[in-house]
Formats: structure tokens, C-alpha cells, sequence
């Protein structure tokens, strides 16, 4: 494949705004991201894509036709076009360090920026290789923007190469992964896919077929002004309460004290007044069992701290967000296999580990469309420091070509 044309469609996407909003119940829940879904449906139809619909709800999907004379299972690819609206993704300027010589990236002169490997040693990877950053002032857009790329410069690839035999496959780029609504107007059965693939890892050789169980927690705690002077036996402090309340959770069970499988709790927002204290939490964990355990210690802890008062102060609002997708895709495992063997056919070492996170992927498993996550080749995710190798983006492509080749193979 072509690095240069495949880094300069990378580029004419991320350069586009896309970033969605958590705060806006529409969907998509920002117009700007139609204008990279009308330039992706555009691009589609003239690389000789056929079916590709763009929908009301801003989902783009379409059809690569089988080149066999026998059936095999069809297979789908997705990402999303949305940026993340923890760091702004308007105007981003993409830098291009060709042959990165392991030292020091200068993202931004003025305001003295720099992507150091000496803070972020996955650099040290991709010495020799050409490194897309940004200017320091906004993040890059990789996620998912490389996802996209890759699926679209694997489409093309085929296309061209008619030589190369695959089955039917289906692409679909979603709006609003960012803000948790990706998959929630995804039509599975138009879809028609047996499984898929989300393009929406990080570093190369990530494959992931687990990822966290998740849910948000609203904890409200009711307080009772007072005149100070006069407060004694009168006054409730909601933000003292509130104050014990954080301080009985565990307080190594936390995302900047935990790795691998260890879940947490997150307090991730608070607001608060004498009269009134809201905490805001996000609960994650790969097991099902300690997952409804943590939903019930906040639960608990609410009582607890009730029954302390007398009366009730404390009040929770628990919403489960996704499930690990691991309880769908372990039935169908060969889908992670196939993956596997292609990433190895091709000297890319996998790296096979839980997401601490979710994806898409994990609510359409539980639609029905089983759905692993495959590497997009970025790193430092949502925000100035985020970066992809070049070569990591081909690298992908080039797997999910591998992919539509091997599922030719294997169900011949």
C-alpha cells in the first residue's frame, strides 16, 4: 500500500471537525460531524464501494461485493468518526516528523510543547518511522480517524486488486462512539454481517475481545442551611457528607491505582453547596460478580451513612452504561483467531489484553453483531500529545485485507 496517499487521506480527515458533544441528546449530538460522513460517502461511491448509505441518524454504511464462486461468511469493519470533547478537535494542524530519530518531538514552539519519550516511552517504538502529531493545540483525531482511514484504504486496496479473493464485506462509520451513543442506532440486521471488527485500538498488535463492565453513579446528598452564628444542632453540611462518603470508598480502587483487570471507582465530577452535593461516578470492572459488588458498596454506603444521620440525607441513581463483550465473542472465538493469525502471518506480534474501557464493539455484541476491536496505531488518545505512526496505519490496512483473505480461505 501507498504510505504517502494513505497518511494524506489521514490528514484530509482529521483536519475536519468532528467532535461530539455528551451534553446534546440529539444524534448526532454535533452537525459538524456530517461533514466528514458526506466527504466519506462521496469518497466511497468513487473508489467503486456499492450500497453506501448514509442515514438519517448520520451512519454510514456500505458494500464490498464478494469476488468468489462459493459462499462465505460476510464480514463487517467499523469505526467512528467522532472526536473526543475532552480536548477541542477544531483546526488541528497535523505534523509530520519523517524517520523519528528517538529524541524529542517540538509540537509547539511558542508555547513550548513537547512529546517526550522520556514521559511517553511507546515512542521509542517507532524510531525510523514517520510520527503524525499535532501542533500541541488540539488533539489529532486518530480516535478514530486512523480506524477510518484504514478500513477506507482497505476497501480501495481490494478494489484495485481484484486478483485478491474475499467474500462479501460491510463497512460502517458511526457518530458519537465519543459520548457513549455509538452503536445505539446501529442497524445490525440492515448491517447483515455475521461478526465484525471495530478499527479502534491503540498500539499496534492490540486485539481485544474483552472490556470492562460499566456504569455511572449520581450520588446526591441533601444538606440544610443554616445561619452560621446560629448553626449548632441545625445546619447539615451536604459537602462534609459528602466528604465521608469519597473517603469510604476504597481509596487504591481508583484509574490512576489500577491495571489490567482491577476495576475502580471514578469520581469524575463533583458540585456542591452547603444545601445541596452531587458526586459523580463511573464504576468499571471485568467480572460480572465484583461489577454488581461495586454497584452494591455504593448502594451500601448510602444506607450507611443515612443511618448515621437519622434520616435520609443520601440518595444514588445507578444507570449500567455496556457489559464485556467477552460473554459474546467467547462463543464465536475463531473471529479472534482469524485476527490473530493474520497479525502473525504478518510478523505483528499480538497483543491480546482486556480494554480498560469500552467500544462499541461491546454494545453491538450484545445487539448481535460479535465485534472485537482491532489496533488503529494511535497513542495518548483525547489529547495534545496524541500521535500515530504512519507505518501503523498501513499496518492495519493491511490487516483487515489479510482478514477478508483469510475468511476466503478458512470457509472455503
Amino acid at each position: 500500500m501507498n504510505k504517502q496517499h494513505i497518511i494524506d487521506r489521514f490528514v484530509k480527515y482529521v483536519t475536519i471537525d468532528t467532535e461530539s458533544d455528551p451534553n446534546n441528546p440529539a444524534f448526532p449530538s454535533t452537525e459538524k460531524q456530517w461533514n466528514l460522513a458526506k466527504v466519506l460517502e462521496k469518497e466511497l461511491k468513487e473508489i467503486g464501494m456499492e450500497d453506501v448509505e448514509l442515514d438519517e441518524n448520520c451512519y454510514l454504511m456500505a458494500t464490498l461485493p464478494s469476488n468468489l464462486d462459493y459462499e462465505v461468511p460476510t464480514i463487517g469493519f467499523v469505526a467512528h468518526i467522532d472526536t473526543s470533547p475532552d480536548f477541542t478537535g477544531a483546526n488541528v494542524k497535523p505534523q509530520i516528523h519523517e524517520n523519528y530519530d528517538g529524541k524529542d518531538i517540538l509540537l509547539n514552539k511558542e508555547e513550548n510543547i513537547v512529546l517526550s519519550p522520556d514521559y511517553f516511552e511507546d515512542l521509542l517504538q517507532y524510531k525510523g518511522q514517520t510520527i503524525i502529531t499535532t501542533d500541541g493545540t488540539t488533539l489529532l483525531g486518530a480516535d478514530d480517524k486512523a480506524g477510518v482511514t484504514e478500513i477506507v484504504s482497505a476497501m480501495e486496496y481490494l478494489i484495485q486488486h481484484p486478483e485478491i479473493k474475499h467474500g462479501k464485506i460491510r463497512i460502517c462509520f458511526t457518530p458519537d462512539e465519543e459520548v457513549g451513543k455509538g452503536a445505539h442506532m446501529f442497524d445490525v440486521e440492515k448491517f447483515g454481517a455475521e461478526w465484525a471488527y471495530t478499527m479502534d485500538g491503540s498500539q499496534i498488535g492490540e486485539l481485544e475481545y474483552e472490556n470492562f463492565n460499566a456504569a455511572g453513579a449520581t450520588v446526591t446528598i441533601n444538606g440544610k442551611i443554616v445561619h452560621p452564628g446560629y448553626a449548632k444542632g441545625k445546619m447539615i453540611n451536604s459537602m462534609l457528607i459528602a466528604s465521608e462518603f469519597i473517603n469510604a470508598l476504597p481509596e487504591d480502587e481508583v484509574p490512576e491505582r489500577t491495571t489490567g483487570y482491577e476495576g475502580f471507582f471514578h469520581l469524575h465530577h463533583m458540585e456542591g453547596k452547603v444545601e445541596k452535593t452531587t458526586l459523580s461516578y463511573i464504576i468499571r470492572d471485568h467480572d460480572m460478580d465484583q461489577f454488581n459488588n461495586r454497584k452494591k458498596a455504593i448502594l451500601d454506603l448510602a444506607e450507611v451513612l443515612n443511618a448515621k444521620r437519622g434520616q435520609k440525607l443520601v440518595s444514588v441513581e445507578i444507570k449500567d452504561q455496556y457489559f464485556n463483550m467477552k460473554e459474546k465473542v467467547t462463543p464465536v472465538m475463531h473471529i479472534v483467531d482469524i485476527a490473530e493469525e493474520v497479525m502473525k502471518d504478518m510478523g505483528i506480534t499480538p497483543l491480546i489484553k482486556p480494554i480498560r474501557g469500552g467500544t462499541d464493539g461491546s454494545q453491538l455484541s450484545y445487539k448481535g453483531l460479535p465485534c472485537p476491536n482491532i489496533f488503529a496505531g494511535g497513542h495518548n488518545f483525547h489529547g495534545r500529545y496524541e500521535y500515530v505512526p504512519a507505518e501503523s496505519i498501513v499496518k492495519a490496512s493491511e490487516v483487515i485485507v489479510g482478514i477478508a483473505q483469510k475468511v476466503a480461505v478458512k470457509f472455503k
